[in-house]
């Protein structure tokens, strides 16, 4: 095969490994998590108490896994983020190293019934490439909204696949490299016909909300 003319990191996380968090794991992370909200600086925003938090597919990048979380408040806010870890191995089954991250915003689906996906994204990364170049490497995690349906998530730069995440319960997650050499992320879902439903940018469109 000739050489690629793009030469970037592709399918760099390994695909999820687990169910969607349950039980004692979903508590254990949730309690991560809603630690990681109690220390977002508000500016004095009242958000409100936090609801059911929703987790999503978890990913693994770089030596640690990634489970993406999103809660709605009763001040109509969200709260979104995630808990990263090490990963057990074959000796010591236990995850370790846990770290969380969380935001909020008032962007929420609810306030934009026009969107077609929910998407939330933070880089956690960078991968470096030619010349100098570096993509910044970025978790994304979303759902469809309203009537749109899909099987398949994909995440593609400059017309390229770089990741793609089947669906549990109508949540995924990516993590791909975004902003390089010029190119940035669109999220694709698919459904099982391969057909495309539906495509959104992680950037605001000029006259236009964040979806």
């Amino acid at each position: 095969m000739p050489p690629e003319d793009r030469f970037v990191c592709r399918f760099a996380a390994e695909p999820p490994q687990e169910l969607l968090p349950y039980g004692r794991w979903a508590e254990r992370l949730r309690e991560e998590f809603l630690a990681a909200c109690l220390r977002i600086d508000t500016e004095g925003v009242e958000l409100g108490d936090p609801g059911e938090v929703a987790f999503y597919p978890d990913r693994t990048w770089n030596g640690r896994t990634y489970v993406a979380a999103t809660v709605d408040t009763e001040g109509g806010y969200q709260l979104f983020g995630y808990v990263s870890f090490v990963p057990g191995d074959e000796e010591d089954g236990d995850p370790s190293d846990f770290e969380a991250l969380a935001d909020f915003t008032d962007e929420t689906a609810a306030r934009n019934p026009d969107w077609n996906l929910d998407l939330c994204d933070e880089v956690v990364g960078v991968w470096r490439g030619e010349e100098g170049r570096q993509a910044a490497m970025t978790l994304i995690w979303g759902t469809p909204m309203g009537n749109v349906r899909g099987v398949i998530a994909t995440a593609e730069l400059g017309g390229l696949a770089v990741d793609q995440c089947v669906l549990m319960d109508d949540r995924f997650t990516l993590i791909a490299p975004d902003d390089y050499r010029g190119d940035t992320l669109e999220i694709t879902l698919w459904n099982r016909r391969g057909e495309a439903v539906a495509t959104e940018s992680l950037y605001e469109e000029e006259g236009e909300g964040e979806a």
